[in-house]
């Protein structure tokens, strides 16, 4: 039987051409151009900061994470179960906000976007965690109510930031049970579809004491790497709070911790390296140098108004005002800047912050790339420069050396607001380029023989959050739509 083309026909065909099109270029779109992972926290009592440092839902940028985790919710040690920590941030009820409905319906215009709900951070402590996983019942109701919970509120997973265990009134025995905390829950979450991840502690005496590294790397979809807090005021001496390497063999730095964490048995794309958007703070009498001894204490910014922290937007915002009196130091053997104040007059004190920059971060990014990692999680959004009130860095990529001398550089930023995070995705490109160009150079000058960095191709489950496999769709999308044209054109004639 032969088919007829009425003009009604042609315009359903169009139609249905163009809106295949829209879907394709929607799900290849919304989301990181390359196909790692970038996690993002958003720590939500943020909503309550004063002034420009306020930040809500509102202010986050969906397009910039492949991963967003909403922090935090709690446990309710009574009923083994958890719960939110701010009904009227997180929920609808009583006229709340609705937090998580509003951060979970990001995905309707972003279906690229992971969304997962933290349980834990450093205020909900240890103990309560550690009874919950020591009695199997009670594990077991947690697991229970927790997955209907995620699935509740339309979340696509849990990330566990139990801080940590064994740890700050924690038992020895919380090693082993948290391995049957992740199994019992990723049995449940898998027919669910849903992502299971934790946020895990970087200094090696934690992560020999709480972790079975092998064990739990079999049932988190990804491990979220604090490499940050290395050092700070508690130290009684000015240090650098994540350094990407340390001299001696310190452990204290990313780069032990990373390589340290893949010894153990870690898959490396099941690893997260984690960023810092903020500094550590110091008071001296010294002249605020990098060991200078302190008594301790520390000082506060006016957005984050906690001791010993600074928002990377508190910081740049000193460091804008020429006339502060503030001055930085770069250290290139561990890719920290140090900024320091003028001697206050009348307490003698000079101040002191340590923190990533932008190149900071291009340079760590690029260690991520050289380890094969899944990508990068930020700690947190909030305290980037998410308005864009700072002056925009120059030197990010100078120790890009091989872009540099094949005269390859990034392109122009649309947008001045969050820098850090811009970085991150612009990096993780830049840096599989300069990867290739240092690879192709040593093959052409006939170096030695090293460890190839090989650059990781094609992709990872969609449950894990990857768009590169719609990203491939939307390549042949020219193809398809010249073959559906070629068909309408064939049919109507």
């Amino acid at each position: 039987m032969e088919m007829t083309w009425q003009p009604g026909n042609r315009l359903f065909f169009i139609l249905l051409v163009a809106s295949f099109l829209y879907i394709m270029d929607t799900e290849a779109k919304t989301g990181p151009a390359h196909d790692k992972v970038v996690v993002c926290y958003i720590s939500t009592w943020a909503v309550y900061r004063p002034g420009h440092g306020a930040y809500s839902i509102d202010n986050f940028d969906p397009s910039l994470c492949s991963h967003v985790v909403y922090a935090f919710a709690g446990l309710d040690p009574i009923q083994s179960a958890i719960k939110s920590l701010d009904p009227w941030q997180d929920l609808k009820a009583e006229y709340g906000k609705g937090g998580y409905e509003r951060l979970t319906g990001l995905k309707r215009n972003y279906p690229h976007l992971k969304v997962s709900l933290a349980i834990g951070g450093w205020n909900e402590g240890s103990k309560n965690y550690s009874n919950m996983v020591s009695d199997p019942v009670t594990r077991g109701k947690f697991v229970q109510h927790v997955t209907s919970f995620i699935r509740k509120y339309n979340f696509d997973g849990l990330d566990l930031d139990w801080e940590y265990p064994t740890q700050r009134g924690g038992a020895p025995k919380d090693r082993d049970n948290f391995v049957l905390l992740a199994k019992e829950l990723r049995e449940q979450f898998n027919s669910h579809g849903l992502l299971l991840t934790s946020a895990i502690g970087a200094a090696k005496n934690v992560i020999d004491q709480a972790y079975d590294v092998k064990q739990i790397s079999k049932y988190l979809d990804f491990l979220h790497i604090m490499c940050y807090d290395y050092h700070g005021s508690w130290d009684r001496k000015v240090g650098y709070n994540a350094p990407l390497t340390a001299p001696n063999g310190d452990p204290l730095s990313v780069q032990f911790t990373i390589d340290y964490l893949l010894k153990l048995g870690a898959s490396a794309e099941k690893i997260v390296m984690g960023v810092p958007f903020y500094g550590r703070t110091f008071k001296t009498a010294l002249d605020g140098n990098l060991d200078d001894e302190t008594d301790g204490t520390a000082f506060q910014g006016p957005f984050t108004r906690e001791d010993g922290f600074l928002g990377y937007n508190e910081i740049c915002r000193i460091l804008s005002n020429k006339t502060s009196g503030w001055t930085t130091m770069w250290d290139p053997e561990t890719s920290q800047v140090l900024a320091r104040s003028e001697k206050d007059i009348f307490s003698g004190l000079v101040q002191v912050v340590t923190f990533d920059n932008s190149r900071t971060i291009a340079n760590k990014v690029k260690f991520a790339m050289e380890r094969n990692l899944a990508g990068l999680m930020v700690w947190s959004i909030d305290t980037d420069d998410f308005l864009g009130e700072c002056d925009p860095e120059s030197d990010i990529y100078e120790d890009y050396k091989y872009l540099k001398s094949a005269n390859i550089h990034s392109p122009p930023r649309m947008n001045n607001n969050y820098p850090l995070l811009r970085t991150i995705n612009e990096a993780i490109t830049l840096s599989l380029e300069e990867i290739e160009l240092q690879h192709n150079d040593k093959e052409t000058n006939l170096l030695p023989n090293e460890e190839d960095n090989e650059i990781p191709h094609g992709s990872i489950s969609d449950r894990k959050g990857d768009n590169s496999s719609s990203n491939h769709l939307f390549k042949n999308a020219s193809y398809i739509y010249t073959i559906l044209l070629g068909i309408l054109i064939f049919s109507s004639a």
